[in-house]
């Protein structure tokens, strides 16, 4: 049963998401901008393309044919283009480069024949010419504020006469795995099983904008937990286990420590409820300090990224929400008497494999279905998450 202080699902990522504001915007070069988010509008320094060039391999020619060979035009190299055309003229001339004044067309070469310097062939006005400009002017606006770094953007970026963008800057995250009955690697042994939390984070928080300085193992002592938060460098410090209340669950007693503010303690959702989001005091100028408390069961700790982790580091990066994707499921899904569910799905299908300590339904699966009190009949329209392939 939920305690009485779980918030209800929707209510916990709204506040997760209200809790952060866009960290201070930085100059990054367009090398370094990848995954960074436009603290401001793309607008083009420059006409695309910046002038008239040719389309096609083959030959700017001038007024109606046959032509007189005058010589040769290549991509990035002006010497050609220095003399305007005249009727009767042409000059060989490559894919991007130039066009000489004067010319009215681009023959393409396999429509041409070349015979003692007289080019003879067929050509529209205005044919195979990218015209100045035709892409975008200068001063247009290209992409929005918001917009993620590609490397589309990043090209974009470049062909606009960019060499550094103005980005949101990216949260630092450190990941703290707290629990000594924890292995890096091997087999499961005397007690001990493999941490999964580490290397499934990890890839998913980059994925997310975070810069994640590092994934660090901590022992089932207070002390040491409070060492690691203390000497921490990040914007969000998310921990894994802990969360409970049990003997080694030490989270509470280190918020209550340290008298950061409680956002979030406890949320009605399975699997995962025992979930906290706190405000951790220091922070730097512009930004938040965090604590993200995650359960230490595999799916319990997913369902606690989609529902804290997530909608505030999309915030702190200055990322939009993405557009809720519906589905109609193919299937019934059973329902909690109360709390929502927070079930895997491909495509419409709802998983197996779906308790708090199984990953093996999260593997294969597109999204995290929204499973309201009560359930879903087969045809209901449930919400789908977007989580990491």
């Amino acid at each position: 049963m939920s305690d009485h202080h779980d918030l209800p699902w929707p209510d916990a990522r709204a506040r997760a998401r209200a809790a952060g504001r866009p960290l201070p915007a930085v100059s990054r070069t367009l090398h370094h901008a990848r995954d960074h988010v436009l603290a401001r509008p793309l607008t083009a320094l420059t006409d695309l393309p910046p002038f008239d060039t040719s389309a096609m391999d083959g030959w700017a020619v001038a007024g109606p044919g046959p032509w007189k060979v005058r010589g040769r035009v290549l991509a990035g190299d002006d010497s050609g283009v220095l003399a305007p055309l005249r009727d009767g003229d042409a000059v060989e001339i490559a894919t991007g480069a130039r066009l000489p004044r004067g010319a009215t067309g681009v023959l393409r070469s396999e429509r041409s024949k070349v015979d003692d310097r007289l080019l003879f062939g067929d050509v529209q006005q205005g044919g195979d010419i990218r015209a100045q400009g035709q892409e975008c002017r200068s001063g247009d606006e290209l992409l929005p504020a918001g917009t993620v770094v590609t490397p589309g953007v990043a090209g974009l970026a470049a062909a606009a006469g960019y060499d550094e963008l103005i980005v949101v800057d990216r949260p630092r995250v450190e990941v703290l795995v707290l629990g000594d009955e924890l292995l890096d690697s091997g087999l499961p042994r005397d007690g001990r099983v493999r941490d999964a939390l580490g290397p499934l984070l990890t890839p998913w928080l980059r994925l997310l904008g975070a810069d994640v300085r590092r994934v660090r193992r901590v022992g089932d002592e207070l002390a040491a937990l409070r060492r690691a938060v203390d000497n921490s460098q990040a914007d969000v410090v998310i921990t894994t286990g802990g969360t409970a209340g049990g003997p080694v669950d030490h989270v509470h007693p280190l918020l209550r420590d340290l008298r950061a503010e409680l956002l979030v303690d406890g949320v009605a959702v399975r699997p995962g409820h025992p979930m906290a989001l706190a405000h951790l005091p220091g922070a730097r100028p512009g930004g938040g300090r965090f604590l993200v408390a995650l359960p230490g069961n595999p799916l319990a700790a997913v369902s606690g990224m989609l529902t804290l982790a997530v909608p505030l580091l999309r915030r702190l990066s200055g990322r939009a929400e993405p557009r809720p994707r519906r589905v109609r499921v193919a299937d019934a899904v059973t329902g909690h008497p109360r709390d929502t569910r927070l079930v895997p799905m491909t495509g419409d299908v709802p998983l197996h494999f779906s308790g708090p300590s199984m990953l093996r339904g999260f593997a294969v699966a597109d999204g995290m279905a929204v499973v309201p009190p009560g359930g879903l009949r087969a045809g209901d329209r449930a919400e789908v998450l977007r989580v990491p392939r």
